[in-house]
């Protein structure tokens, strides 16, 4: 996935969830921030933070903030905020061979029970859905969804376990959209409830799967498993 126009800025403050404040070419311009959750360890005032300028003259923003330098003890670390590049990513990364082959059938945004599940994937015999889980927390090499409660996350999981009770494959792939993770990890701090179900679907067949990206201001990409530790 790659972003047409990229332009670099300061992070100043993120006066709510859907806009912040940032210092681009030394001026203060509002921007849309591309992902409404917390991202309090990411958005860090001074910060140094990437836009995607629109192209629609209609838009009340210029810009998105799609991408944020995070300075760590172990040095600079480059993560996609942008909270529906995932999806992209994993499409090509699935049309591409990643799980299923190259031929497989698949299918966007595809209804099962009381879901809408991201992908549905025919390859052969086979049958499945998949659900991707963009991760942007990150603490000490590990990684970890989510950074806020989300009932909508355990009612999908819950769905994958009826898809498998029925005779699918189900997935769950969590985005990684950063480097230098060595460790995938459900966040029971923040919400036990969808640790605790992530861990069941597991023994009820759900396959879990954890991709780290390579990351870089204008573009994201898929690149290798994470180990999981439920």
């Amino acid at each position: 996935m790659k972003y047409k126009e990229i332009m670099q800025g300061v992070f100043v403050e993120r006066p709510n969830r859907f806009i912040a404040k940032v210092l681009v070419n030394g001026t203060e311009d509002t921007v849309h921030v591309k992902n409404t959750g917390r991202c309090r360890e990411l958005l860090v005032p001074g910060c140094t933070v990437y836009l995607s300028v629109s192209d629609n003259p209609q838009r009340q923003t210029k810009y998105d903030l799609v991408t944020v330098e995070k300075v760590t003890e172990r040095g600079v670390i480059t993560v996609n905020m942008d909270s529906q590049i995932p999806n992209a990513a994993a499409e090509e990364w699935l049309r591409s061979g990643g799980l299923f082959s190259a031929d497989a059938l698949i299918k966007r945004e595809v209804r099962y029970g009381e879901s809408r599940f991201d992908f549905y994937i025919e390859d052969g015999d086979r049958r499945a859905f998949l659900e991707v889980k963009g991760v942007t927390l990150e603490n000490d090499g590990v990684a970890m969804f989510p950074d806020a409660p989300t009932e909508r996350g355990v009612k999908h999981i819950k769905e994958l376990v009826a898809a498998v009770n029925d005779g699918y494959e189900a997935y769950v792939l969590f985005v990684i959209q950063m480097k230098g993770v060595h460790e995938f990890r459900p966040n029971d701090v923040t919400h036990k409830g969808f640790a605790d179900a992530l861990r069941f679907a597991v023994d009820a067949g759900v396959k879990i799967i954890a991709m780290d990206c390579i990351v870089m201001p204008d573009s994201m990409k898929i690149d290798v498993p994470v180990n999981v530790k439920l």
